[in-house]
C-alpha cells in the first residue's frame, strides 16, 4: 500500500459538471419534498416505527 495522495486537480470542466450535478440533485430533493401526500397519516411518517394505524385497525409489519 502506498502512501502517495492523488496530486492530479480535476479539469474546469469536471468541476462544472459536478457542480451542475449537484445543483440538479439539490433541486429535485426540494420538489419531493415540497410534494403534499393526500389522505396520507398526519404527523411523523408511521412506517418509520415498524407499524400502521388507519381508521382504528393497526397492521405491523
Amino acid at each position: 500500500m502506498t502512501n502517495k495522495k492523488n496530486t492530479k486537480k480535476p479539469s474546469k470542466e469536471t468541476i462544472a459538471k459536478a457542480l451542475f450535478e449537484a445543483e440538479l440533485r439539490k433541486k429535485n430533493i426540494k420538489e419531493v419534498s415540497s410534494t403534499i401526500e393526500i389522505n396520507g397519516p398526519s404527523g411523523i411518517e408511521p412506517t418509520r416505527y415498524g407499524d400502521w394505524e388507519r381508521k382504528g385497525i393497526a397492521s405491523d409489519f
